[in-house]
Protein backbone atom coordinates (compact mmCIF):
# COMPACT_ATOMS: atom_id res chain seq x y z
CA UNK A 1 0.00 0.00 0.00
CA UNK A 2 1.39 3.40 -0.97
CA UNK A 3 1.96 6.04 1.67
CA UNK A 4 -0.74 8.65 2.14
CA UNK A 5 -0.30 11.85 0.08
CA UNK A 6 -1.02 13.85 3.24
CA UNK A 7 0.42 13.05 6.67
CA UNK A 8 -1.19 14.28 9.87
CA UNK A 9 0.57 14.30 13.23
CA UNK A 10 -0.52 15.78 16.55
CA UNK A 11 1.97 16.74 19.25
CA UNK A 12 1.50 16.97 23.00
CA UNK A 13 1.94 20.73 22.81
CA UNK A 14 -1.27 21.31 20.87
CA UNK A 15 0.40 21.65 17.46
CA UNK A 16 -0.74 19.58 14.47
CA UNK A 17 1.65 19.04 11.55
CA UNK A 18 0.13 18.58 8.10
CA UNK A 19 2.64 17.35 5.53
CA UNK A 20 2.02 17.44 1.78
CA UNK A 21 3.57 14.07 1.02
CA UNK A 22 4.05 13.67 -2.73
CA UNK A 23 7.72 14.56 -2.90
CA UNK A 24 8.16 12.62 -6.14
CA UNK A 25 5.64 15.01 -7.75
CA UNK A 26 6.95 18.09 -5.94
CA UNK A 27 3.88 17.83 -3.69
CA UNK A 28 1.51 18.74 -6.51
CA UNK A 29 -2.02 18.88 -5.12
CA UNK A 30 -4.23 16.24 -6.69
CA UNK A 31 -7.88 15.46 -5.95
CA UNK A 32 -7.03 12.79 -3.41
CA UNK A 33 -4.78 15.20 -1.54
CA UNK A 34 -7.41 17.95 -1.60
CA UNK A 35 -10.06 15.57 -0.21
CA UNK A 36 -7.71 14.41 2.55
CA UNK A 37 -6.88 18.01 3.43
CA UNK A 38 -10.61 18.72 3.65
CA UNK A 39 -11.03 15.88 6.15
CA UNK A 40 -7.95 16.91 8.12
CA UNK A 41 -9.03 20.53 8.39
CA UNK A 42 -12.37 19.42 9.80
CA UNK A 43 -10.45 17.35 12.36
CA UNK A 44 -8.32 20.39 13.24
CA UNK A 45 -11.45 22.50 13.62
CA UNK A 46 -13.23 20.00 15.87
CA UNK A 47 -10.36 18.67 17.99
CA UNK A 48 -10.01 20.60 21.28
CA UNK A 49 -6.48 19.25 21.69
CA UNK A 50 -5.29 21.01 18.52
CA UNK A 51 -4.59 24.71 19.01
CA UNK A 52 -2.38 25.46 15.98
CA UNK A 53 -1.85 23.68 12.65
CA UNK A 54 1.30 23.86 10.52
CA UNK A 55 1.54 23.00 6.81
CA UNK A 56 4.82 21.81 5.34
CA UNK A 57 5.99 20.01 2.20
CA UNK A 58 7.89 16.73 2.07
CA UNK A 59 11.20 16.44 0.24
CA UNK A 60 13.86 18.95 -0.67
CA UNK A 61 12.50 20.62 -3.81
CA UNK A 62 9.11 22.14 -3.05
CA UNK A 63 6.44 23.06 -0.58
CA UNK A 64 4.13 22.41 -3.52
CA UNK A 65 4.47 22.95 -7.26
CA UNK A 66 0.71 23.61 -7.50
CA UNK A 67 -2.26 21.68 -8.82
CA UNK A 68 -1.53 18.31 -10.40
CA UNK A 69 -1.95 19.14 -14.10
CA UNK A 70 -2.06 15.44 -15.02
CA UNK A 71 -5.58 15.35 -13.55
CA UNK A 72 -6.92 18.25 -15.59
CA UNK A 73 -9.99 17.14 -17.54
CA UNK A 74 -10.23 13.79 -15.77
CA UNK A 75 -13.33 14.56 -13.64
CA UNK A 76 -16.46 12.61 -14.69
CA UNK A 77 -18.11 15.86 -15.75
CA UNK A 78 -17.84 19.61 -15.25
CA UNK A 79 -21.00 19.54 -13.13
CA UNK A 80 -19.63 16.75 -10.94
CA UNK A 81 -16.36 18.62 -10.54
CA UNK A 82 -18.11 21.82 -9.46
CA UNK A 83 -20.39 19.90 -7.10
CA UNK A 84 -17.41 18.26 -5.39
CA UNK A 85 -15.66 21.62 -5.13
CA UNK A 86 -18.76 23.18 -3.54
CA UNK A 87 -19.27 20.34 -1.06
CA UNK A 88 -15.60 20.14 -0.09
CA UNK A 89 -14.53 23.78 -0.20
CA UNK A 90 -11.12 23.37 1.43
CA UNK A 91 -10.07 26.97 0.86
CA UNK A 92 -13.14 28.50 2.50
CA UNK A 93 -12.80 26.13 5.43
CA UNK A 94 -9.22 27.27 5.95
CA UNK A 95 -10.12 30.95 5.60
CA UNK A 96 -12.86 30.72 8.22
CA UNK A 97 -11.12 28.46 10.74
CA UNK A 98 -10.83 30.03 14.19
CA UNK A 99 -7.50 28.37 14.94
CA UNK A 100 -4.13 29.71 13.74
CA UNK A 101 -2.68 28.17 10.59
CA UNK A 102 1.01 28.49 9.71
CA UNK A 103 2.72 27.61 6.42
CA UNK A 104 6.40 26.61 6.38
CA UNK A 105 7.40 27.32 2.78
CA UNK A 106 10.54 25.97 1.15
CA UNK A 107 11.59 25.55 -2.46
CA UNK A 108 8.89 25.99 -5.08
CA UNK A 109 5.48 27.28 -4.00
CA UNK A 110 3.57 27.80 -7.22
CA UNK A 111 -0.10 28.14 -8.10
CA UNK A 112 -2.18 26.23 -5.57
CA UNK A 113 1.12 25.68 -3.76
CA UNK A 114 1.09 29.33 -2.67
CA UNK A 115 -2.70 29.73 -2.67
CA UNK A 116 -2.88 27.21 0.19
CA UNK A 117 -0.39 29.21 2.32
CA UNK A 118 -2.30 32.40 1.49
CA UNK A 119 -5.28 30.81 3.28
CA UNK A 120 -3.08 30.56 6.38
CA UNK A 121 -2.54 33.27 8.98
CA UNK A 122 1.26 33.22 8.99
CA UNK A 123 3.72 32.32 6.26
CA UNK A 124 7.39 31.72 7.01
CA UNK A 125 9.67 31.05 4.06
CA UNK A 126 13.16 29.66 3.74
CA UNK A 127 15.72 31.62 1.77
CA UNK A 128 15.44 29.24 -1.19
CA UNK A 129 11.67 29.73 -1.67
CA UNK A 130 10.41 30.54 -5.17
CA UNK A 131 6.84 31.80 -5.19
CA UNK A 132 4.53 32.44 -8.13
CA UNK A 133 1.13 32.16 -9.75
CA UNK A 134 1.97 31.00 -13.30
CA UNK A 135 -1.53 29.92 -14.36
CA UNK A 136 -2.01 32.61 -17.01
CA UNK A 137 1.01 31.34 -18.92
CA UNK A 138 -0.67 27.91 -19.03
CA UNK A 139 -3.96 29.25 -20.36
CA UNK A 140 -6.06 29.36 -17.20
CA UNK A 141 -6.34 31.42 -14.00
CA UNK A 142 -5.71 30.82 -10.30
CA UNK A 143 -8.68 28.82 -9.02
CA UNK A 144 -7.96 28.30 -5.32
CA UNK A 145 -8.67 31.89 -4.31
CA UNK A 146 -5.42 33.44 -5.47
CA UNK A 147 -6.99 36.34 -7.37
CA UNK A 148 -8.78 37.33 -4.17
CA UNK A 149 -6.33 36.52 -1.38
CA UNK A 150 -3.21 37.91 -3.06
CA UNK A 151 -4.50 41.50 -3.52
CA UNK A 152 -5.61 41.52 0.11
CA UNK A 153 -2.12 40.56 1.23
CA UNK A 154 0.14 42.58 -1.07
CA UNK A 155 -2.09 45.21 -2.70
CA UNK A 156 -3.67 45.37 -6.11
CA UNK A 157 -0.69 46.56 -8.12
CA UNK A 158 1.73 43.90 -6.92
CA UNK A 159 -0.96 41.22 -7.23
CA UNK A 160 -1.83 42.27 -10.78
CA UNK A 161 1.84 42.11 -11.80
CA UNK A 162 2.34 38.67 -10.29
CA UNK A 163 -0.85 37.14 -11.71
CA UNK A 164 -0.80 38.81 -15.15
CA UNK A 165 2.85 38.02 -15.86
CA UNK A 166 3.09 34.73 -14.00
CA UNK A 167 6.63 35.73 -13.04
CA UNK A 168 7.90 34.10 -9.82
CA UNK A 169 9.50 36.02 -6.98
CA UNK A 170 12.13 35.02 -4.44
CA UNK A 171 11.69 34.86 -0.68
CA UNK A 172 13.20 38.28 0.00
CA UNK A 173 10.87 39.93 -2.50
CA UNK A 174 7.92 38.06 -0.99
CA UNK A 175 8.89 39.41 2.42
CA UNK A 176 9.24 42.93 1.05
CA UNK A 177 5.77 42.67 -0.50
CA UNK A 178 4.31 41.39 2.79
CA UNK A 179 3.41 38.00 1.34
CA UNK A 180 5.52 36.21 3.97
CA UNK A 181 6.19 37.47 7.48
CA UNK A 182 9.67 36.05 7.92
CA UNK A 183 12.53 34.61 5.85
CA UNK A 184 14.93 32.21 7.53
CA UNK A 185 17.81 29.92 6.50
CA UNK A 186 16.60 26.65 5.07
CA UNK A 187 18.10 24.57 7.86
CA UNK A 188 16.27 26.70 10.45
CA UNK A 189 12.83 26.74 8.81
CA UNK A 190 11.06 23.99 10.73
CA UNK A 191 12.69 24.91 14.04
CA UNK A 192 11.57 28.54 13.67
CA UNK A 193 8.06 27.49 12.70
CA UNK A 194 7.81 24.99 15.53
CA UNK A 195 8.91 27.57 18.09
CA UNK A 196 6.28 30.01 16.88
CA UNK A 197 3.57 27.36 16.74
CA UNK A 198 4.31 26.13 20.25
CA UNK A 199 4.28 29.67 21.62
CA UNK A 200 0.89 30.32 20.03
CA UNK A 201 -0.49 26.94 21.11
CA UNK A 202 0.39 27.76 24.73
CA UNK A 203 -1.84 30.84 24.69
CA UNK A 204 -5.45 30.65 25.97
CA UNK A 205 -7.29 28.98 23.04
CA UNK A 206 -10.55 30.85 23.68
CA UNK A 207 -8.78 34.20 23.38
CA UNK A 208 -6.92 33.09 20.26
CA UNK A 209 -10.20 32.01 18.67
CA UNK A 210 -11.80 35.37 19.44
CA UNK A 211 -8.79 37.20 17.98
CA UNK A 212 -9.11 35.18 14.77
CA UNK A 213 -12.84 35.90 14.63
CA UNK A 214 -12.11 39.62 14.95
CA UNK A 215 -9.43 39.55 12.25
CA UNK A 216 -11.71 37.61 9.90
CA UNK A 217 -14.41 40.23 10.42
CA UNK A 218 -11.99 42.97 9.37
CA UNK A 219 -11.96 41.63 5.83
CA UNK A 220 -15.74 41.68 5.53
CA UNK A 221 -16.90 44.79 7.41
CA UNK A 222 -16.43 48.54 7.44
CA UNK A 223 -14.09 49.97 10.08
CA UNK A 224 -16.98 51.05 12.30
CA UNK A 225 -18.70 47.69 11.99
CA UNK A 226 -15.44 45.89 12.71
CA UNK A 227 -14.82 47.94 15.85
CA UNK A 228 -18.33 47.08 17.03
CA UNK A 229 -17.59 43.38 16.51
CA UNK A 230 -14.29 43.75 18.37
CA UNK A 231 -16.11 45.37 21.29
CA UNK A 232 -18.55 42.45 21.53
CA UNK A 233 -15.73 39.91 21.29
CA UNK A 234 -13.84 41.78 24.03
CA UNK A 235 -16.87 41.36 26.28
CA UNK A 236 -16.84 37.64 25.56
CA UNK A 237 -13.13 37.41 26.33
CA UNK A 238 -13.54 39.23 29.65
CA UNK A 239 -16.56 37.14 30.59
CA UNK A 240 -14.53 33.98 30.08
CA UNK A 241 -11.67 35.00 32.37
Amino acid sequence: MSESPVLYEKTDGGVAWITLNRAQAMNAINMEMRDLLWEIMQAVRDDPDVHVAVFRGAGERAFSAGADVTEFGTAPSYIESRRARHERDLWRLMLTLEKPLIAAIHGYALGAGIELPMCCDIRIASEDAIIGLPEVSLGYIPSAGGTQTLPRLVGGGVAAHMVLTGDPIDATTAWRYGLVQRVVPRDRLLAEVEAMARRMAAMPPEAVGLVKRAILAAGELSLQQGIAVESKLTELALAGR
